[in-house]
């Protein structure tokens, strides 16, 4: 019955969810340009508390969960697992106060409505897989703008998507360029759930009436401990989040 409501609503959800990214683009050159970085985040975190509720067309909502008083004024590194690109939205919101940055691919920094603009001039790392330095050099970056801006970063450690919400193998090696440039960085587990299952036919038709939920888990002081070992930590942190089987020594390595 939700794949039925999908066919219908979907259609609506996409529309939306477009015209969003089409008339937020002009805003966020227009809040760049006149008002500078604060007032280009100000936007930015609007668009997607829209882009978040335009799921809401489909009977989709998301549910933030974070008993966790974390410090403001601090650089944090987020470390979460990834189900689909409706993620990304609820993140940028809920955690706007602490300026998350994401690490994302080069080639969404073109032609993306709004999406490409912000990577560009929001401060994230947009790497190119294809050129090991060069996504070196940008992580490295994105580590100094946390340290001297007291930004944060959101990673997904996995590296790309979980279509069915097993959590695959975490790397480390993001996490620790970042961490050898912030070392000061807390690290904060974040749990997404049943993301994966709004696209589980695909992005038409949405699976429609599905609460995904984001929880925020204790966060770790990183220390002196290897980062592979912390990201182990994180990973299984998640995986008993989830309910699913810890991951044996460096496997997310």
């Amino acid at each position: 019955m939700k794949k039925v409501f999908g066919y219908i609503l979907s259609p609506i959800v996409i529309v939306v969810f477009f015209l969003t990214l089409c008339i937020f683009h002009p805003l966020q050159w227009l809040a760049y340009k006149l008002g500078g970085y604060s007032a280009h985040k100000k936007v930015v975190d609007v668009l997607n508390l829209c882009l978040m509720r335009s799921l809401y067309l489909s009977g989709n909502t998301t549910k933030f969960i974070n008993k966790q008083h974390l410090p403001e004024g601090r650089p944090i590194i987020f470390i979460s697992n990834h189900q689909s690109m409706f993620d990304i939205p609820p993140l940028i919101w809920y955690l706007r106060k602490y300026h998350a940055k994401f690490i994302s691919k080069i080639e969404l920094t073109r032609g993306i409505p709004s999406i490409s603009f912000n990577l560009k001039y929001g401060g994230a790392a947009n790497i190119d897989r294809k050129d090991q330095r060069q996504s070196i050099m940008e992580i490295v970056k994105l580590g100094l703008r946390m340290k001297e801006n007291k930004w944060s970063a959101v990673i997904f450690p996995e590296g790309t998507r979980s279509k069915n919400g097993k959590v695959k193998p975490f790397r480390a090696a993001g996490i620790a360029t970042i961490l050898k440039k912030c070392p000061e960085a807390l690290l904060v587990p974040i749990v997404i759930k049943n993301s994966w299952s709004v696209i589980r036919y695909g992005y038409y038709p949405l699976n429609a009436f599905t609460q995904m939920q984001v929880e925020v888990l204790a966060p770790i002081e990183p220390g002196k401990t290897p980062a592979e070992e912390l990201v182990l930590t994180v990973e299984n942190k998640i995986r008993a989040a989830l309910g699913q089987p810890a991951a044996k020594p460096y496997e997310g390595n």
